[in-house]
């Protein structure tokens, strides 16, 4: 038995040796297959297919990266800057590749003007992602800096910042973009589209922090923004912001608007608005002064709209300018409404209508008429109707249109209430007056040649009612508007503001409209001032005074020849400083 029992032993102790010799050898033969297969592919990476491994390389460092295109620029007339896109740096950082517990970052903090723990919170915060911006559009400088304190994850990238040179004083025609430069108001609002540019894109190296080390290729270029050239001029700009701040400033008025056209191309030569608001800064901007009120703002035009009446009365060929209305006994009325005049006139040809600014005698001459004759020509000089410069937020006015007119509806109709226009509209409108009956399409961008007009009144009327101007000026109650060394002519308005329950007793606007030279107008000026509060407060007060300020000025600026025959008193005025 003992012989059986060592012989199963001997047989077990063989077994185990060869399964342990089995194992170690299927080890083996694993580890050696594997060190195998591993030595293959290395030389097959290397030797066999290399490609592999420079195509894997170039995927973790070759990036394709975006150009920015630059906006178009915005000049004036004659090429000044009034929007441009300068180069800035944009801040970031790679919340993955930075330690929120860095040191670096509380003067990394500092220099960005940001606060030390938003910072650390932000980067613990999105630790997931790889991109979030620290600080956009800052000076290159800056970004230097914050770049110069070595903190993993922080970079900068080029980008551009919307600049503009004249800050407030272009604000409400040029508007502003946001941050990504897109138009939020004004030109760069309405012509948005033309000025953005079309990025382009490059493939780039890049370092193992994301620094770009070289330039490979450039796959796209970018198309940079279109430029405009606008009609305004730069020069009359200024000289029309500073005087209506002045006007709207010493008369503690609530707002005030200037509006300049050249006679012969219906460009808008200055629009300019109080208050207003610097498009470089706005930290303080306040909602109700981004609005252009010369063309979104509606009032009644008051008197200004009496000339117009009195071309509608010459055009009918029932009236001549020696025509006379008796106005006695300085009212009229219309069951419990009253038209009067300052006093009793008694009997006045048309050019004494609009020399006193008589109420009563325009509302006669428009009841004989009819409101529809009224109607048709305000309509033909453009009120009632937009005046097509594709400027956003434009309000078109209110020219009734009753099916059947009653007296006190036509005669007010003729001295401008029960009517609303804005401020570009009667500028327009006394552009025809000015330029001999036609009616040019309003641009805000500079005209190369005359565009083609619309004749809407004859020659031979609108030079009556140019010398009826220019009488209102001389003697009448515009005589404050006479610019220096220059013939005028216009007519003043004063109208009470519509507040919440109709008219405000206390409150006025007071306006001036009026071209110059008169013999030969080049330029038509609208002002309006809106609630002035420094006891005067009538159109020939405190309107009339700034047209004749800005149009004596601008004229010397355009360079037009002052008049030969000039009256001592002129003379007077000019060289003492005195402007009416």
């Amino acid at each position: 038995m003992s012989g059986q029992g060592t012989h199963t032993n001997s047989w077990k102790q063989r077994l185990v040796t060869g399964l342990k010799a089995w194992r170690f050898g299927s080890v083996l033969g694993v580890f050696l297959l594997v060190v195998a297969g591993i030595g293959w592919r290395l030389v097959d990476l290397h030797v066999v297919d290399n490609d592999f491994l420079r195509k894997q390389g170039d995927v973790r460092t070759i990036r394709v990266e975006s150009i920015d295109a630059h906006r178009g620029v915005v000049t004036d007339r004659h090429g000044e800057p009034l929007a441009v896109s300068t180069p800035v740096q944009t801040v970031w950082a790679n919340p993955s590749e930075t330690d929120p517990e860095d040191p670096q970052l509380a003067a990394l903090a500092r220099i960005l003007g940001l606060s030390e723990g938003a910072l650390r919170e932000r980067l613990r915060q999105y630790a997931g992602r790889e991109f979030i911006y620290l600080r956009r559009k800052v000076q290159p400088s800056m970004a230097r800096e914050a770049l110069a304190l070595g903190v993993g994850g922080i970079y900068a990238r080029q980008e551009y910042r919307r600049y503009y040179p004249a800050g407030e004083v272009t604000a409400h025609v040029v508007g502003f973009t946001d941050i990504d430069e897109h138009g939020q108001e004004g030109i760069e609002l309405a012509y948005n589209k033309w000025l953005t540019g079309e990025p382009g894109q490059k493939r780039v190296l890049k370092d193992n922090r994301g620094r770009v080390i070289k330039d490979l290729m450039l796959i796209r270029d970018a198309r940079p923004g279109k430029d405009l050239e606008l009609s305004i001029d730069l020069r009359l700009q200024y000289l029309a912001y500073r005087e209506l701040k002045a006007v709207v400033g010493a008369h503690k008025a609530r707002g005030g608007t200037l509006v300049m056209l050249d006679v012969d191309t219906g460009e808008v030569l200055a629009m300019v608005n109080q208050g207003s608001y610097n498009p470089n800064d706005r930290s303080q901007l306040a909602a109700e002064n981004l609005r252009n009120k010369a063309i979104t703002d509606l009032f009644e035009p008051g008197s200004t709209m009496k000339p117009l009446t009195i071309a509608a009365a010459l055009e009918s060929g029932e009236y001549t300018v020696n025509s006379t209305i008796d106005t006695s006994p300085g009212f009229r009325r219309f069951g419990r409404f009253t038209i009067r005049d300052h006093r009793n006139y008694g009997v006045l040809d048309l050019t004494e209508i609009i020399v006193k600014s008589s109420n009563v005698g325009v509302s006669n001459i428009a009841t004989d008429l009819g409101g529809d004759t009224l109607k048709n020509l305000y309509a033909r000089l453009g009120l009632g109707q937009a005046t097509g410069i594709g400027f956003p937020g434009e309000a078109v006015g209110v020219l009734p249109a009753p099916p059947k007119w009653r007296p006190v509806e036509e005669s007010t109709l003729s001295y401008g209430y029960g009517m609303s226009v804005n401020a570009l509209q009667l500028a327009q409108a006394y552009m025809v007056i000015a330029n001999g009956g036609i009616r040019y399409p309003l641009s805000l961008m500079r005209q190369e040649q005359r565009p083609q007009g619309q004749r809407v009144l004859s020659e031979q009327v609108t030079r009556a009612v140019r010398d009826m101007l220019k009488q209102a000026v001389a003697r009448g109650t515009g005589k404050r508007a006479q610019p220096g060394l220059y013939a005028a002519g216009g007519k003043t308005g004063t109208v009470h503001l519509v507040g919440a329950n109709g008219y405000e007793d206390s409150q006025y606007k007071a306006i001036f409209a009026g071209m110059a030279p008169i013999d030969d107008p080049r330029i038509v000026t609208v002002v309006a001032v809106d609630a002035p509060q420094a006891g005067e407060y009538y159109g020939g007060e405190v309107a009339a005074p700034v047209f004749a300020r800005v149009m004596g000025d601008a004229l010397r600026l355009l360079n037009v020849k002052p008049e030969l025959e000039v009256s001592e008193t002129r003379v007077s005025q000019v060289t003492s400083g005195g402007r009416g």
